[in-house]
C-alpha cells in the first residue's frame, strides 16, 4: 500500500468519529447558555472524555518534569560521573522515555482527538443542528432580522461552543492539575511554599470572581455589536445596486461606521477590563516568585533545603508564572466564548412562532378548495389589513385579488401559505384547516410567482430544479424557454443580480412550472416581461393553468381582466366581486381603478404591495 492512501485512511479513521450531520429529535435548542453547551457536550462525550483525561495528563508530566529537574540536580551532585550511568541507568532510562515518548504520546494524543475529532466534526455538528432549528422559522422571524446576523451567529455559535468545550476540559483542567500536583511538591518541600501557592491561588480565584464579570458583559456586548456590524455590511453588499444608485450622499458609510463605532465602543470596553484582569495577575505573580524564592534561600543557608529543591521550586513556580498569564487569556477567551454562545442562544433557540400541530398530517395532492371562513389578521396590531374575512375560491377556478396597495392582496396569500398565522377564523384546504397540516405539505400545492423572483446564487439549472426534487435535466430545458435557449450551468448572483428582471421571472416561472403544483399563485408573473416574450410565456402559463385553481395579483388590470372572477379589496375587505364586465358595469371601485389605468398601469397610488 502507498503511503498516501495508508495517511488518508488514518486520518478519515479519526475524522469521521464525530458524525457532523446528526440530529436529536429536540424541536428547540436550549435557551440557557449553560443547557445549549452540554446539550451537545452529551452527543460527544467519547471524544471529550479523552480531551478530560489528556489535560490531567498533560498538567500531570508539566509537574513531573520540574520535579525531574530537582531530582536530577541533587543526583549529579551526590554521584560522582563514573558511578552515575553505573547506578542509575535504570531512572535516567525512565526519566528520558518519560520526556520523548510518554510526553510525546500524549500531546500527540490530544492534538487529534482536538483538531480531527473535534474541530472539524463537533463544529459542524452545532453548527448543522442549529441551521435545521433556524431554517424552521416562520417567515416574520426573518423580516425581523439580518439575514448575514443570523448566519453570523450559526457560525459563530458553532465555534465559540466547541473552543469553550476543550478550552474547560483541556486546557483548563491541565492548569489545575499542574497547580494541585505542584502545591504538593512545594509542601513536601517545605509547608511555607505551600501556604504561599494556596494565598497565590486564592488571589487568582478572587480576580475570576470579581473583575471576570465585567469582562463577560464586555464579550457579551462586543459580540453583539459584532453581530450587528456584521449584518450592517451584509445589507449593503446585497442591496448594492440601491446603494450606487441613491446614495450619492455616502449615506451608507455614515449607517457602517455608526455600527462600527458601536462595536469599537464595546471593544474598547472589553479591552480595559482585560488590561485590569492582566495587570491584576502580574502583581500576584511577581508577590509568589519572589515569596518563594525568599524561601528557598532562607532553607538553604540554614541547610535545610538541597540545591536541586532550590531549582524544583523556583521552576514550579516560574511556570506558574508562566502559565497563570496564559490561563488567564485562556479564561478570556473562555468568557467570550460564553458571551457569544448567550448572543447566539437568543436566535437560534428561539421556539418557532408557527410550528406543525402534534397530530398534523399529511395533505396530498389537493383538488383546490379554498376557503377564508371570517378571518382577521392585523400583524398583532389589533385591527387593520384583514377584517372577517369570507371567501371560497372552488377547485379549478381562476380568481384575481384586485385593489389598491394595503387592501391585503399579499397578506390573504401569505395567510394560504401559513406564512402567519391568522389571529381569528380559519382556512381551510379540501376541507382541512390549514392549521392541521405539515407545513410542507401544504406548501407542495401552491407553486408561486412573485415579482421577486426569489433566486439563489447557484446556477440557472439548479434554480429551476428547486421546484421539484430530482428534476432531470431535459424536464429542466423542457420548461425553461420557449425559444430553446441554453446556458444553464451559469450562475445568477445573489439573488439574481447577474439577470434582468424579465429574465429572472423567466426563471421563476420555469419553476413554478416544473413543480406542477395543483394551486397556482401569480403576483405580476410576467410584469417584468417584454410583450413578445409574455406572449410566448403566456402560452405556457394557460396550459398549466388548465384544471388548476389559480390566485392572480396583478396591478395591471388588463393581464386579469379574462380571469373567472375578480376579488375587489379595500382596507382588508371584500367590496366587489365578479367578472370584468360585470365590475365595470356596476361602476364601484374596480371601474374607478381601470380608468386610472395608463399604458396598463395603476396610477402611483396603486403601486406595487
Amino acid at each position: 500500500m502507498s503511503p498516501e492512501p495508508f495517511q488518508q485512511k488514518f486520518w478519515q479513521r479519526f475524522e469521521g468519529a464525530i458524525d457532523p450531520f446528526q440530529d436529536t429529535d429536540r424541536e428547540v435548542l436550549p435557551e440557557s447558555a449553560w443547557a445549549f453547551i452540554l446539550y451537545f457536550a452529551r452527543q460527544a462525550k467519547g471524544p471529550f472524555a479523552l480531551l478530560l483525561i489528556s489535560g490531567f495528563l498533560a498538567g500531570a508530566i508539566d509537574a513531573a518534569l520540574y520535579w525531574s529537574v530537582g531530582w536530577l540536580i541533587d543526583l549529579l551532585d551526590a554521584t560522582s560521573p563514573q558511578r552515575l550511568f553505573a547506578d542509575h541507568w535504570p531512572e535516567l532510562a525512565g526519566l528520558l522515555v518519560l520526556i520523548l515518548v510518554v510526553r510525546a504520546v500524549i500531546i500527540i494524543g490530544s492534538a487529534i482527538v482536538e483538531q480531527q475529532v473535534v474541530v472539524p466534526g463537533f463544529f459542524s455538528m452545532v453548527r448543522w443542528q442549529a441551521f435545521r432549528r433556524v431554517i424552521e422559522q416562520p417567515y416574520d422571524f426573518y423580516q425581523n432580522d439580518f439575514a448575514g446576523r443570523i448566519a453570523t451567529k450559526i457560525v459563530q455559535g458553532g465555534e465559540a461552543v466547541g473552543d469553550f468545550i476543550v478550552n474547560v476540559l483541556q486546557t483548563m483542567w491541565a492548569f489545575l492539575t499542574f497547580v494541585l500536583l505542584s502545591l504538593t511538591i512545594l509542601v513536601s518541600l517545605d509547608p511555607l511554599m505551600g501556604v504561599v501557592v494556596l494565598a497565590w491561588f486564592a488571589g487568582y480565584a478572587a480576580i475570576i470572581y470579581y473583575l471576570l464579570p465585567e469582562m463577560r458583559r464586555a464579550g457579551r456586548a462586543t459580540a453583539d455589536q459584532r453581530s450587528i456590524f456584521n449584518g450592517r455590511l451584509v445589507d449593503a453588499f446585497t442591496n448594492i445596486m440601491a446603494v450606487k444608485l441613491f446614495d450619492s450622499g455616502r449615506r451608507e458609510h455614515a449607517y457602517v461606521r455608526d455600527g462600527l463605532e458601536s462595536y469599537l465602543g464595546a471593544v474598547f470596553r472589553l479591552t480595559r477590563s482585560i488590561t485590569t484582569v492582566r495587570s491584576a495577575v502580574a502583581l500576584i505573580n511577581g508577590a509568589m516568585m519572589a515569596a518563594v524564592a525568599g524561601i528557598c534561600i532562607l532553607s538553604w543557608s540554614r541547610g535545610e533545603i538541597s540545591t536541586g529543591a532550590i531549582a524544583a521550586a523556583l521552576g514550579l513556580v516560574f511556570r506558574l508564572n508562566q502559565m497563570s498569564g496564559w490561563m488567564m487569556f485562556n479564561i478570556n477567551g473562555l468568557v467570550r466564548n460564553y458571551a457569544t454562545i448567550q448572543d447566539a442562544t437568543r436566535t437560534i433557540s428561539v421556539r418557532p412562532a408557527i410550528r406543525d400541530a402534534e397530530n398534523a398530517t399529511v395533505l396530498p395532492r389537493a383538488s383546490g378548495d379554498i376557503l377564508f371562513d371570517n378571518v382577521s389578521f392585523h400583524y398583532g396590531k389589533g385591527s387593520g389589513v384583514i377584517e372577517n374575512l369570507n371567501l371560497h375560491i372552488r377547485p379549478g377556478e381562476r380568481v384575481a385579488l384586485v385593489g389598491p396597495s394595503g387592501a391585503g392582496k399579499t397578506t390573504i396569500v401569505n395567510l394560504a401559505l401559513r406564512l402567519f398565522d391568522v389571529e381569528q377564523g380559519r382556512i381551510m384546504i379540501d376541507g382541512r384547516d390549514v392549521r392541521d397540516i405539515t407545513q410542507a405539505s401544504l406548501r407542495a400545492q401552491f407553486g408561486v410567482v412573485s415579482q421577486d423572483a426569489m433566486l439563489m446564487h447557484r446556477s440557472i439549472s439548479d434554480n429551476i430544479g428547486y421546484g421539484r426534487a430530482g428534476a432531470s435535466q431535459a424536464e429542466i430545458v423542457d420548461v425553461a424557454d420557449p425559444r430553446g435557449r441554453r446556458g444553464y450551468d451559469a450562475h445568477v448572483g445573489e439573488r439574481g443580480v447577474k439577470l434582468s428582471g424579465g429574465q429572472r421571472q423567466r426563471v421563476a416561472i420555469a419553476r413554478m412550472m416544473l413543480k406542477d403544483a395543483p394551486i397556482l399563485i401569480l403576483d405580476e408573473a410576467t410584469s417584468a416581461l417584454d410583450s413578445e416574450v409574455e406572449a410566448a410565456i403566456q402560452d405556457n402559463l394557460d396550459r398549466l393553468m388548465e384544471g388548476k385553481t389559480v390566485i392572480a395579483i396583478a396591478h395591471r388590470l388588463s393581464t386579469i381582466a379574462a380571469l373567472d372572477r375578480l376579488i375587489v379589496l379595500d382596507e382588508g375587505r371584500i367590496v366587489e366581486e365578479g367578472s370584468h364586465d360585470a365590475l365595470i358595469a356596476k361602476g364601484g371601485l374596480y371601474a374607478q381603478l381601470w380608468k386610472r389605468q395608463s399604458g396598463g398601469f395603476l396610477a402611483d397610488r396603486l403601486a406595487a404591495e
